[in-house]
């Protein structure tokens, strides 16, 4: 690629050299694919910079709330071509929450106009003027007269804000990472050096576009390289794991990914005919990234769908972050993704050590090595760094970090500029725990997930595996460390989904016992309390992680409503 002044600037040329060739396909629930060239593309984004030049958006923050599609793509890339700052949000037509987040957005950023469709620009108006940003102007992307005149590239340089990138808040509460010009440059070479993509490659998937590997691996790297854009609506998804694959199958996608989850609702999903009907032999790279991975559903997902054309070594795990654009480290496309079989009591003591005769055992899979990064594992506690083999946290070092947080001075202070005990500056603290191992990394877990019971150090994400794996009538499960009632210390909660109805106390009892037993299984240690709850209790985020801090304030305000609570609460019958 030649070099560029700005993000802008490279899509603009990169638009110009492929007017003729598709920049996307668009399928929809009814089976139906919407393609689009690049100068379509070119076109509408002028149109929608027009409408924002018009109102003085260059280098104001612009609300962008549409429902996928090249709507969707047209408003991100008119702010880009107006010299806007683009903020995805969830949506239309989503939940209470995700409005309340958009309104919460709105204030934050304190954005001027908003994007949407015409047919949700009221409904927009209605709840933002509800929560105090009624001076926000709602633009409907879809009904914006045609741009006439001659377009310019804006005037904005390398460290300008390009976007402002909302971090899933699976954690901790929303916060806006401010990504550059040069962090999305960065970013590019980074994923194209990785995967090895270019202009031939399809790249798609069912990621939201308010989602950083939705919006920058899913939709901005295919554009910025000329390739072919495939956009699948997230509610096929959603209705049906499987509908992802067979559009990868159908639209011959060779780059894909997603989060742990997914890959394994599409193993518990699919059947023999199913495979039969699957051709995935054009998928070069399937990535499994966004949550913590399972050996077990790397390995199952891998030997199911060979019958289904998938190549060996196509099914690769990555690690990274909004904080750091997107990327920190991914396999390498046609080798099999390390696995590494360690000490389970090693591990809690923060040690990737080999088995113990007989010992307890954990898994974990490599998550490649950084990819145009440096990385440190750290001592969280006195910015020490660790020799390989040892547990801490992750800490990022590129030109792919962002630029900080929007209007946290504070917070941008403390994670993006951290510097190691031996002196080294400009580091991200990722919050996320790891190790390196033979310039592999492994990520297992987050610091603030981690359970502190006895002096060791649990992670909780095995645990609610295997609940999830122990059948009928386990859902999805959380598990997480709270405060102990007549205790001054913390103790292990479990919230555990059961499906079906009509269970008698009796049984609701043998089903939290059989909770306890799997957790102890795993962790060696009790449950202080048990919660059985109704399906869709346990909130997650859009690309499927648990919302483990939602979670933990709902548990603590009393807002969970329990099927059966072991031992019961205090006013609950036993």
């Amino acid at each position: 690629m030649t070099p560029a002044r700005s993000f802008t600037h490279a899509l603009a040329e990169r638009f110009a050299r492929s007017a003729g060739d598709t920049a996307l396909l668009c399928p929809d629930p009814a089976g139906r694919t919407t393609g689009h060239r690049y100068a379509e593309l070119d076109a509408r984004a002028r149109t929608v910079a027009a409408a924002l030049d018009a109102r003085g958006a260059a280098g104001a923050p612009v609300l962008v709330a549409t429902g996928g599609g090249v709507d969707t793509v047209a408003a991100l890339l008119g702010c880009l071509y107006a010299g806007a700052v683009a903020v995805p949000v969830p949506p239309p037509d989503t939940s209470r929450a995700a409005a309340e987040r958009t309104a919460a957005i709105a204030a934050e950023t304190d954005a001027p106009l908003l994007l949407t469709h015409s047919a949700h620009a009221p409904e927009f108006s209605r709840r933002l003027s509800e929560a105090g940003r009624g001076a926000v102007v709602c633009l409907a992307v879809d009904n914006l007269p045609e741009a006439e005149g001659s377009w310019a590239p804006p005037r904005v340089q390398a460290d300008d804000t390009a976007l402002i990138q909302y971090t899933s808040g699976s954690t901790a509460g929303p916060r806006g990472v401010r990504v550059t010009h040069a962090n999305l440059l960065a970013t590019m070479e980074a994923l194209r050096r990785a995967l090895g993509t270019d202009r031939t490659a399809r790249i798609g998937g069912w990621l939201p576009l308010h989602h950083d590997l939705g919006l920058v691996g899913q939709l901005l790297h295919p554009l910025w390289l000329g390739a072919t854009a495939v956009l699948m609506p997230g509610e096929l998804y959603a209705a049906d794991p499987l509908r992802w694959l067979r559009e990868v199958s159908r639209h011959g996608v060779t780059v894909t990914a997603a989060p742990d989850s997914a890959y394994a609702r599409c193993l518990a999903a699919v059947t023999d005919a199913d495979l039969a009907d699957l051709d995935l032999g054009r998928l070069a790279v399937a990535v499994n990234a966004s949550e913590p991975v399972s050996a077990v559903t790397r390995s199952a997902f891998a030997n199911r769908f060979a019958a289904a054309g998938l190549r060996p070594g196509a099914l690769l795990t990555g690690y990274g972050l909004a904080e750091a654009t997107l990327l920190v480290s991914v396999g390498r496309p046609g080798e099999e993704s390390t696995a590494t079989t360690v000490a389970a009591n090693a591990l809690e003591r923060g040690l990737l050590a080999p088995p113990e005769p007989g010992g307890p055992v954990r898994t974990l899979v490599g998550c490649g090595r950084p990819a145009s990064v440096t990385v440190r594992i750290v001592d969280p506690v006195n910015s020490a760094v660790l020799p390989d083999g040892s547990v801490g946290e992750i800490w990022v070092r590129g030109a792919a970090v962002a630029a900080g947080y929007w209007r946290r001075p504070g917070e941008t202070a403390t994670v993006f500029g951290a510097t190691t005990g031996s002196g080294e500056t400009g580091f991200l603290r990722t919050g996320d725990l790891g190790a390196l191992l033979e310039g592999e990394l492994y990520v297992t877990g987050r610091i603030k997930d981690a359970l502190l019971v006895d002096g060791r150090t649990l992670h909780p994400q095995e645990a609610e595996r295997q609940l999830a794996r122990s059948g009928a009538p386990f859902g999805s499960a959380v598990v997480l460390a709270a405060p102990a009632e007549r205790a001054m210390q913390e103790e292990i909660v479990a919230i555990q989904e059961v499906h079906g109805a009509g269970w008698s106390p009796r049984q609701l009892a043998d089903l939290a016992d059989r909770v306890r037993g799997c957790l102890h299984g795993e962790f060696g240690a009790e449950t202080g309390r048990v919660l059985l709850v109704r399906p869709g209790t346990v909130r997650r985020t859009t690309s499927g992680k648990v919302r483990r801090s939602l979670m933990r304030e709902m548990y603590l305000r009393g807002d969970l409503r329990p099927l059966h609570t072991e031992p019961p609460q205090e006013g609950q019958s036993p």
